[in-house]
């Protein structure tokens, strides 16, 4: 495709987003986010894809909604670098694997288990799916400064979620169920669907890409007995992105990153 051209699925050109993107999963989360930019425009709107671009700390920031899984996030990321972002974190949600992983908590991915199929057609199963090492330590930063709760580890990424949460069902129970006591043993801290495919499509385009989550229940928690609620706050989330998101401009800017 042409660089001048609009990108096929989030019809956007050069000059209508920034180095730096925001990527939730749902369309609806854009405009909270956009919130928190200084002179925040909506850009388009295309199927799952509504992007938004404004400022922070002065420097030109977008925000564009991905949809649920691998395929359609991987599709904004690849369109957004045609026309000149190069920096990515996925604010989104998560439910809890590690006990000590509770609703409310925030959980910053440093690696995620490929458990998906997006990700093959970027790189062979071999190559791990690992957060850029520049934004997984902005986030932390970030959720330190904040004094949020925070957790960064393995996250597991899958293509189903009814696979996870009704795996007895699935004629395939027996390997679900398998895997999942072994993301347990493993201390993976929680489950979501994009980050591997977005680990493994930045690699690939050569960019930098991060994720952090709120944790809306932890289904471990219940079944041991612990005190458990289901949370669909993101603020904590959100804010630990965008102040990210801020260190790493000013990291950037100086010449540190």
């Amino acid at each position: 495709m042409h660089e001048h051209e609009l990108q096929f699925h989030i019809q956007c050109g050069p000059g209508d987003v920034g180095r730096y993107c925001f990527l939730p999963g749902d369309p609806g989360r854009c405009e909270k986010i956009a919130a928190y930019f200084d002179h925040p425009v909506h850009v388009h709107s295309n199927r799952e894809y509504n992007v938004y671009t404004g400022e922070l700390l002065g420097e030109k920031v977008s925000v564009c909604s991905t949809g649920i899984g691998g395929p359609s996030a991987v599709i904004a990321m690849e369109e957004l670098h045609n026309i000149g972002a190069d920096t990515f974190i996925r604010v989104g949600t998560c439910g809890g694997i590690a006990l000590p992983v509770k609703s409310d908590d925030v959980v910053i991915a440093t690696g995620a288990i490929r458990h998906e199929g997006t990700s093959r057609e970027y790189a062979p199963i071999e190559f791990p799916a690992v957060a850029d090492f520049q934004v997984q330590n902005a986030l932390v930063e970030a959720a330190r400064r904040l004094g949020k709760p925070w957790h960064a580890g393995v996250v597991q990424c899958k293509d189903s979620f009814y696979g996870q949460h009704d795996p007895e069902r699935m004629p395939v129970s027996r390997e679900l169920l398998y895997k999942w006591e072994a993301w347990k043993r493993l201390g993976v801290l929680a489950s979501e669907m994009e980050s591997a495919a977005l680990f493994c499509c930045a690699a690939a385009l050569g960019v930098r890409c991060g994720s952090c989550f709120h944790v809306i229940w932890n289904q471990e928690r219940e079944r041991a007995g612990l005190d458990q609620m289901e949370s669909h706050d993101l603020s904590a989330a959100l804010e630990v992105g965008i102040e990210a998101v801020k260190l790493l401009i000013q990291a950037d800017r100086s010449g540190t990153c």
